[in-house]
């Protein structure tokens, strides 16, 4: 699961990125000499134009670009491999607090009152521990995606850039997130510029498709970060009246 904080932080590298380029394209004049630009700021990032003469809307689905170029889903297979160690971690966890669980929810009429308030203390404690697992885990999982993320973007912005000028875009939207969670209604596939821009940069990167999987494939897909698998709380069955 992508942190909301991460979505943030990349919709911050996208806009700062495409700026920069912006400002490079139309900041240099003969006589000047040529530097890379600094990051401008978010009033300068919503302001300055991308130089272009083209009149057509273009669309991109940023976060599958990113994650659906061999580059990114190399990076991505890696990630999730690296937390795998962390996901076996976390079901074992699970399943001891699941474990435990049941064992209060079939024997806790059984047990004494000491007996009993232990295990729900074992629980309480051991739930705890697991939760905070749980969110470190996709935290640090949100931080290295957004990692692989920035690092892509940044070679993959110039790409974007130079398709849409040599293609008569002068405007690309990014539809990363449905309608409503963005303002985009809908963008049809005559206008999406995902794929074409996927194969200029692997070819670019020169990054081999990973193996297993198809080289045509083109739905994007988000990676999804260390699963919580928390126990549903369970409730010990009230003993039954004795006859």
């Amino acid at each position: 699961m992508k942190s909301k904080f991460a979505r943030i932080l990349l919709a911050i590298a996208v806009t700062l990125t495409f700026s920069a380029f912006a400002q490079t394209g139309s900041a240099a004049t003969p006589g000047t000499a040529s530097a890379l630009p600094s990051a401008p700021s978010s009033a300068a990032a919503t302001t300055t134009p991308v130089p272009n003469t083209g009149t057509k809307v273009g669309a991109i689905n940023i976060e599958g670009a990113i994650f659906n170029c061999n580059e990114g889903r190399r990076d991505m297979d890696t990630l999730q491999k690296k937390f795998e160690p962390k996901q076996s971690e976390l079901k074992g966890q699970s399943d001891e607090l699941e474990s435990l669980k049941k064992q209060l929810s079939t024997q806790g009429d059984k047990l004494n009152d000491d007996a009993k308030a232990s295990l729900q203390k074992q629980i309480e404690s051991k739930q705890k521990v697991f939760d905070r697992s749980v969110q470190d885990a996709q935290e640090d999982f949100g931080n290295q995606q957004q990692e692989v993320a920035g690092r892509i973007l940044q070679k993959m912005a110039p790409v974007i850039v130079k398709y849409a000028q040599e293609n008569g875009f002068g405007m690309v939207i990014d539809t990363s997130k449905p309608w409503p969670q963005s303002p985009i209604l809908m963008a049809g596939e005559g206008v999406d510029i995902t794929k074409p821009v996927i194969d200029i940069y692997n070819t670019q990167s020169g990054v081999p498709a990973p193996s297993g999987s198809g080289a045509g494939a083109t739905k994007p897909v988000t990676p999804k970060a260390p699963a919580s698998t928390t126990p549903k709380p369970t409730t010990p069955k009230p003993s039954e009246p004795k006859q």
